[in-house]
């Protein structure tokens, strides 16, 4: 691993400070339905749970690439490795990516070979893009090294395959080592690095994600590379959405208002979306019938 210098420490009391304003903005009907859109076209609609099966999989494609009449389509679905087939099938021609969780979700915690293998079969299977867990356990045992190379192992296969990196913030315990766990992932070659894997209690947090926007921020500033956040957990209403874009906006600026740069993990998120965005059209609440289902 190369020598890493080390991590600016962070204010906690000023930073969630910060953080708490984003939610506060207020923002006018015109740029609410362009930020409807945006949210929209960010979110990485996901089903991870042990009932996905084919039929549901394909369902949820159906809703990420036609959610409502005249709505954008989503960035992505996201899916485990076995069903990555199932989705690309569904979602050909479409312009929406698949996504797969790998490297032992959510967990991360078996042998490099068996996550190499986990994200070969994914790779494989036509995924677009890989979401992987660092190992939290040796991240907390101070072993960096070991975490930077399995990073980049994981790009190594992936190539020009985007790969987001789960950091699992909830469970590192301060905002330090959120810094910290960015820095490494960033230098160790992810090009994105994502909040949560939505499978503990907390998940993404606006502290955390300006925590891990300023570590993107200052790799750009260090290296003149771009590198993406994505936001997941917890994110299931229009309100939260647009605060993670006001957050993008005042920290990193407008190129990372894109799907290329920016993402939203969620599932339950795309329905208050849609209906936000008839709301400001017709100025009445639509019905979620009126809204594919998953």
């Amino acid at each position: 691993m190369p020598l890493l210098s080390a991590s600016p420490t962070v204010d906690a009391a000023m930073l969630e400070s910060r953080a708490a304003g984003f939610g506060k903005r207020s923002i006018k009907n015109d740029a609410k339905r362009s930020a409807i859109d945006l949210a929209i076209r960010c979110i990485d609609l996901t089903t991870l749970e042990g009932r996905d099966s084919p039929g549901r999989v394909r369902s949820l494609c159906a809703k990420a690439a036609f959610p409502a009449p005249g709505a954008p389509r989503v960035a992505a679905v996201c899916v485990y490795p076995s069903l990555v087939a199932v989705a690309k099938d569904a979602l050909r021609g479409t312009g929406v990516l698949v996504a797969s969780v790998a490297t032992a979700f959510p967990s991360g915690l078996s042998s490099l070979d068996v996550r190499l293998r986990d994200t070969e079969a994914a790779l494989s299977a036509g995924a677009d893009e890989i979401d992987m867990v660092i190992d939290r356990g040796a991240f907390l045992a101070g072993d960096e090294a070991r975490v930077f190379a399995e990073i980049a192992a994981v790009k190594s296969l992936c190539g020009r395959i985007h790969l987001k990196a789960i950091l699992e913030t909830g469970e590192l315990g301060s905002y330090d080592a959120t810094r910290r766990a960015s820095d490494l992932a960033l230098e160790a070659g992810a090009d994105v690095i994502k909040t949560s894997t939505g499978k503990i209690g907390t998940s993404a947090t606006l502290a955390t994600a300006l925590v891990m926007a300023e570590a993107i921020r200052d790799f750009q500033h260090r290296t003149g590379e771009r590198r993406g956040l994505k936001v997941a957990g917890g994110v299931r209403n229009t309100k939260a959405a647009i605060a993670y874009l006001v957050l993008l906006d005042e920290t990193l600026g407008d190129p990372w208002l894109a799907p290329d740069l920016f993402r939203i993990g969620a599932s339950a998120l795309l329905d208050d979306l849609l209906l936000q965005r008839e709301k400001l059209a017709t100025g009445r609440y639509g019905s979620l019938e009126y809204v594919a289902k998953d």
